[in-house]
């Protein structure tokens, strides 16, 4: 039995809430309700203290309409997650669906229906191109991207303004703002950069793949090229030439935008929940946003995605899973779940229906051109790790190409 972790999905950059509850669980996968109909175990992982009321609302709404299935709701907290499913699937009692992070290992143990065998052609289409690109196991999608978080650039208006600041589109252009700002004084930064352990690695995806690097695919992780080297070194300039807080190295995102959301910050990259916690910590703050600036102001964003997925335990049920992923992913199902958790929707159906959001468009615009963690590659824990562990170093003494170099040697090291 392959052994499962998950690293890099929603949770890990998230600031809501989970809670270690435990609903309705169930049993044996292949039991039937009473009489003719079918039961669907379904396990989920609680975002926040919403999600149990969330998913028995969809659940009441599809028993309604097809009162001949039952679904019965198991709800855990992401810690216990991982070991629940695994737990399962030893004892012959997956749960026909489930909602995860990364399913490679399921997919090669050839545990999973592929999932244009699980929904109507119209609902399979209906998913962002790039985020089904992201859902294939070799050449086949197995997982349905449930729900997205994408990175946006926040901006302080009142401090750009003051500084006599543009709203950068490029890295010269982010460079120039942020060093004006941060001349203001006053404990004022130009751009927050976290190079921390919490999330290293999101903040080197969107400067390295800003420059058209990469971290690799499922095949091979390439963190010390050429590409990546142009953005680690731009990184380096902008903490020598002051345009970021100080102990850039240091810093984690969270605390942070927590000072973003203060007025100390001119930019920082955020996502989506990052607007409930300036609504909610500082709603007069005047801040705008915008695409994520790149070397050249080509369109990017880095996209991150958990997904639900169908096991292979009795193809009796095929049909009712069917019935269940074509209601659920219904825009007028889809994106009221979607939104009141804080994420986004990753159907083109759900995209729309938020179109005239104000606060989601900045993120619902550069979805279709996400990039994603090579996660399906085995080595991504490792890779994972060392950003974490490392990527800090740009703010010191050492070279951005020793830094890469000492990056890409622990992942090859295992």
């Amino acid at each position: 039995m392959a052994q499962y972790k998950r690293l890099g999905g929603i949770m890990a950059i998230t600031l809501a809430a989970t809670t270690g509850l435990t609903a309705c669980g169930f049993g044996g996968s292949s039991e039937e309700a009473s009489g003719d109909g079918t039961t669907l175990d379904l396990l989920v992982p609680s975002y926040s203290d919403a999600t149990q009321g969330l998913w028995n609302d969809v659940i009441a709404g599809f028993e309604e309409e097809n009162p001949d299935i039952k679904v019965n709701l198991e709800v855990e907290s992401w810690d216990n997650l991982e070991s629940v499913i695994a737990t399962k699937i030893q004892a012959g009692e997956a749960p026909d669906i489930y909602n995860g992070g990364p399913f490679a290992g399921f997919a090669e143990d050839e545990l999973l229906y592929p999932a244009d065998e699980v929904t109507s052609d119209e609902t399979f289409a209906d998913f962002q191109p790039s985020f089904l690109e992201n859902a294939k196991v070799g050449d086949t999608t197995y997982g349905l991207p449930w729900i997205a978080s994408s990175r946006a650039l926040f901006v302080n208006d009142a401090l750009l303004d003051e500084a006599g600041a543009e709203v950068p589109t490029t890295w010269d252009e982010l460079l120039d703002s942020a060093k004006k700002v941060s001349k203001l004084g006053g404990g004022v930064s130009g751009y927050g950069m976290p190079l921390g352990s919490e999330e290293a690695q999101a903040e080197a995806a969107v400067w390295l793949w800003g420059g058209g690097g990469s971290f690799g695919d499922a095949e091979k992780i390439t963190v010390d090229t050429p590409e990546n080297l142009e953005g680690a070194e731009f990184i380096k300039k902008m903490i020598d030439e002051g345009a970021t807080q100080a102990d850039a190295g240091a810093s984690d995102r969270s605390p942070l935008f927590d000072i973003f959301v203060q007025g100390k910050i001119g930019m920082q990259v955020g996502l989506p929940p990052s607007v409930g916690q300036i609504e909610s910590d500082n709603p007069d703050l005047e801040y705008s946003i915008h695409p994520i600036p790149t070397k050249d102001g080509s369109p990017f964003t880095l996209g991150v995605a958990d997904h639900l997925m169908a096991f292979k335990n009795d193809d009796d049920k095929k049909e009712a899973i069917t019935s269940f992923f074509d209601y659920l992913y219904t825009a007028d199902v889809y994106v009221p779940w979607v939104k009141a958790e804080g994420f986004l929707p990753t159907t083109l159906s759900g995209s729309e229906q938020l179109a005239d959001d104000e606060a989601l468009a900045p993120f619902l615009e550069t979805l279709p051109d996400a990039q994603f963690y090579p996660t399906t590659n085995p080595d991504w824990a490792a890779t994972d790790s060392a950003f974490k562990a490392l990527f800090g170093e740009l703010d010191s003494n050492k070279s951005a190409k020793d830094v890469l170099a000492e990056i890409q040697a622990q992942v090859d090291a295992g």
